[in-house]
């Protein structure tokens, strides 16, 4: 039987561990593989597993360890789940899609981000469940199945990084990657009940050709904050394959004041989104928390209307979506149904359509910017909705909030996020607030103003500490 207590100890936790020879490498790693096998069977929340050799890693880095002059990385030892988009060299990424063939893509290098993480000792155990080319806010493929969300599953997780926060959440990996072009991290981090960091543009390196897109970011997903700066941290930085990465490289610090006298805005609907009941209740009772450590908290209206979801649609339409459309011409009919919805919109999409894009991300801008000068941060839920079902099928079902059918675009209608990735430039950082009656984790997220990274940490680390954490007892986490 694996030691729970064990298994969801945060990668800090471990690794001081390790350092102080309390703990094998080895051990840990028959325990997470042993966590992974029994639930991946109900959550599915891995694509390719690679336990043979990362129990050949650990047994390595076990060997750093007892060495009194080993050197050793600030991840020597950690499993972590690697989302199925990026790239390791020499082994298959899958994209979620049947179009990759029966042997796959195989890459021969591999992205930065992974390259930095396996540099630093991490040694990857699993790839995780994503929807196709990464499409969707849940996590459904005809490639892999369906991904539920181990807080109940009837539920997604999200997506589209869906099988890393159900990973993270069910005990699969302390750490795991994540890519956000619509809330792709922070939308399963809210369904999960984890922690996901959206960092500003350029912050981290990303592959081509879509590091060219600044609504594209990767970043972090953990189950503590402590654990999101110790993973971003050897994320982030230049790197000479991405013309976009940005100089100098960013530390953040371990360590934070506390935020007696900020001042804090807030909204519960961004003027936009009807918002589910326990979403608000939960939501309010963080804002106490805050008001608890000294903040002072104020309700804003930004002015926004349909132009903050319509204005991020454009842009994913035509950008995302012509991709997808240009697959499509070849395979459609081995195509997911959202996958086509989406090249079908990218297809229609028109250079004047991206235009307005750009002019309704100045608009969004025009309120918050000038706001944010008279606050330290800013918070809004995460999704509007604990989750939709996780077989949801846009082409069929409806997304009910409060009992109304949302009229918003069915494949990011319950999901707060894309107004972010407008707003590209500004940090974020999706933290829990609780659980729905349905026992589908809550979120918020933390929003700074522009590379204003250790802002959302400093916020995000008071808040936790004030909650004494997420996962310190077995109330805490999902029964599998």
């Amino acid at each position: 039987m694996v030691d729970e207590d064990l298994i969801y100890k945060t990668a800090t936790e471990v690794a001081a561990l390790f350092r102080k020879r309390k703990l094998s490498p080895v051990e840990y790693m028959k325990a997470i593989i042993a966590r992974s096998e029994d639930a991946q069977k109900k959550i599915n929340a891995f694509t390719f597993t690679h336990y043979d050799e990362a129990l050949e890693l650990a047994k390595a880095a076990e060997a750093r360890f007892m060495k009194k002059d080993g050197r050793v990385g600030p991840l020597e030892g950690l499993p972590i789940a690697v989302k199925d988009e990026s790239w390791i060299a020499g082994k298959p990424t899958s994209y979620g899609s049947l179009t990759t063939g029966k042997k796959f893509y195989t890459p021969d290098r591999t992205s930065p981000n992974n390259e930095r993480i396996m540099k630093a000792g991490g040694i990857v155990h699993a790839r995780t469940a994503t929807p196709e080319f990464s499409c969707a806010s849940y996590t459904h493929t005809r490639l892999w199945g369906v991904t539920r969300n181990p807080w109940n599953r009837r539920y997604t997780p999200g997506g589209s990084s869906g099988g890393s926060g159900a990973a993270l959440a069910a005990g699969m990996a302390p750490l795991a990657t994540g890519s956000d072009i619509g809330g792709s991290i922070r939308i399963p981090a809210g369904a999960s009940g984890v922690v996901g960091f959206k960092p500003p543009y350029g912050r981290n390196p990303d592959d081509p050709p879509f590091n060219l897109d600044p609504y594209c970011h990767t970043g972090p997903m953990t189950r503590s904050i402590q654990d999101a700066i110790l993973l971003q941290n050897i994320m982030c930085g230049p790197s000479p394959h991405d013309i976009a990465s940005l100089r100098p490289k960013l530390r953040l610090p371990t360590e934070y004041k506390p935020i007696k006298g900020w001042r804090i805005a807030y909204s519960f609907d961004l003027g936009v989104y009807e918002v589910d009941h326990d979403v608000v209740a939960n939501m309010k009772k963080a804002l106490r928390v805050f008001k608890s450590l000294g903040a002072t908290v104020e309700e804003v209206d930004l002015g926004w209307g349909r132009e903050a979801i319509e204005t991020p649609m454009r842009h994913l339409e035509h950008l995302f979506g012509t991709q997808l459309a240009l697959t499509a011409k070849k395979h459609a009919k081995i195509m997911t149904t959202y996958a086509k919805n989406f090249a079908r919109k990218g297809a229609k999409s028109k250079a004047s359509d991206f235009y307005k894009s750009m002019e309704g991300a100045v608009r969004m801008y025009k309120t918050f910017g000038p706001m944010m000068e008279r606050f330290d941060i800013f918070i809004c839920p995460t999704n509007a909705l604990p989750a939709v079902k996780a077989d949801f099928d846009e082409n069929k079902d409806e997304v009910r909030i409060n009992g109304k059918v949302s009229p918003l675009p069915k494949v990011l209608a319950w999901c707060m996020t894309p107004p972010f990735n407008t707003l590209s430039r500004c940090p974020v950082l999706a933290v829990p607030t609780g659980h729905a009656a349905n026992g589908v984790p809550t979120s918020i997220q933390i929003v700074g103003k522009t590379y204003s990274d250790a802002d959302v940490f400093r916020a995000g680390i008071a808040y936790e500490t004030a909650l004494g954490g997420w996962y310190g007892s077995r109330r805490a986490r999902p029964v599998l």
